[in-house]
């Protein structure tokens, strides 16, 4: 006794030809050498309009795009056309973004090239009016206020994250998540001239003190450090807190023996990120720190330098002749990029090598 199923009337089977397309495909570069073809269709298009590199961009992608997805359309059919399309369209997308980042990555590291030598990294500019000099006080400058921003905002911003996962309940964690979304979208000038406005109370007008940058700096970095210490303390689970419990630990020992370690990698890379974030700002330390020539380790004492109002001022006030200030501050601006790729890279690895690991 047969049991198949009759066909069903109001489902139309497939066309022929479409199921014969469906099986159909393209060889292996077929795709990439209709995405080139398009790419140099629209070459030629951008040199016959007025050659440029944006119309370029724009007439290879659109016309690339264009023959993948007539040429897939035609041997694959409709459904693996429009994955093509789609695949397409992510995969320009992507490339699009990437020019700008590469544009600048390229020339930030051609132009700082020339003063990337020893003496940028072990002179002043003190007595230094055209060739010559380096960034010495405003690389020390820099480390030491951002340093100073890390200990005033890591453990505010630690204990505020463990206090809204942990303790946090009803309206008044409702306020405080409030007031640091607001903070994280606070203008890094804001934060500046509040802690102008703040050490003129006690040192008049006029003050200009490294401790006032870190306290600027501390301003933005705080909400940062609350957010995402916040997600990675989520993260633990619950059980791991109840079998504590189970165990009669008191709640502070279960959070500091066990949830703290356990998202440890993830506060560690949050913290490090959130240092990555403000060491390069410059409206807030322009306005509270200002710039000096001199090397300046106390920031308690007078103003100090710090690289990215080292290159501001390199750059706006070169000197004469202006080349020797401006391959200055194209120089800091790379040591800035670095510090801060090699604090991801640090983020990275403390991410990797902290996690918990959970296989025996």
């Amino acid at each position: 006794m047969s049991t198949s199923t009759p066909p069903r009337p109001d489902i139309a089977p497939p066309p022929l030809e479409e199921a014969v397309r469906s099986h159909k495909q393209l060889p292996r570069f077929g795709g990439s050498g209709l995405f080139a073809g398009g790419v140099v269709l629209g070459g030629l298009l951008s040199a016959l309009t007025g050659f440029s590199w944006a119309l370029l961009v724009v007439y290879g992608v659109v016309l690339g795009t264009l023959a993948v997805y007539v040429g897939s359309r035609a041997v694959e059919g409709k459904r693996k056309a429009t994955d093509r399309l789609v695949t397409c369209l992510v995969v320009s997308a992507f490339g699009i973004a990437m020019v700008p980042l590469v544009s600048l990555a390229y020339t930030v590291i051609s132009r700082g090239a020339a003063r990337f030598d020893a003496t940028f990294f072990s002179n002043s500019m003190v007595g230094v009016v055209g060739e010559g000099g380096g960034a010495y006080h405003a690389i020390m400058g820099t480390v030491i206020i951002t340093a100073l921003a890390a200990v005033i905002s890591v453990p505010i911003g630690l204990l505020t994250a463990i206090y809204l996962v942990e303790y946090g309940t009803g309206r008044l964690k409702k306020a405080i998540t409030f007031l640091v979304d607001v903070m994280t979208g606070i203008p890094s000038i804001v934060a500046g001239l509040f802690a102008y406005a703040l050490f003129a109370l006690f040192f008049g007008p006029g003050v200009r003190l490294g401790v006032g940058g870190a306290v600027a700096l501390s301003v933005l970095m705080i909400p940062v450090v609350v957010r995402s210490s916040e997600e990675v303390l989520k993260l633990v689970p619950n059980e791991l807190r109840e079998a504590a419990y189970a165990l009669g630990v008191p709640k502070w020992r279960t959070i500091l023996k066990v949830v703290v370690p356990t998202a440890i990698a993830g506060l560690g890379t949050s913290v490090t990120l959130a240092v990555a974030r403000v060491i390069g700002e410059t409206a807030p330390l322009l306005v509270i720190v200002g710039i000096t020539a001199a090397t300046n380790f106390d920031p308690f004492d007078g103003r100090m330098a710090t690289l990215p109002v080292y290159a501001y001022y390199q750059l706006t006030q070169p000197g004469v002749p202006p080349q020797f200030g401006i391959d200055r501050a194209w120089t800091a601006a790379l040591v800035l990029i670095i510090l801060v790729m090699a604090l991801n890279v640090v983020a990275r690895l403390i991410s990797r090598f902290f996690a918990p690991k959970t296989s025996r």
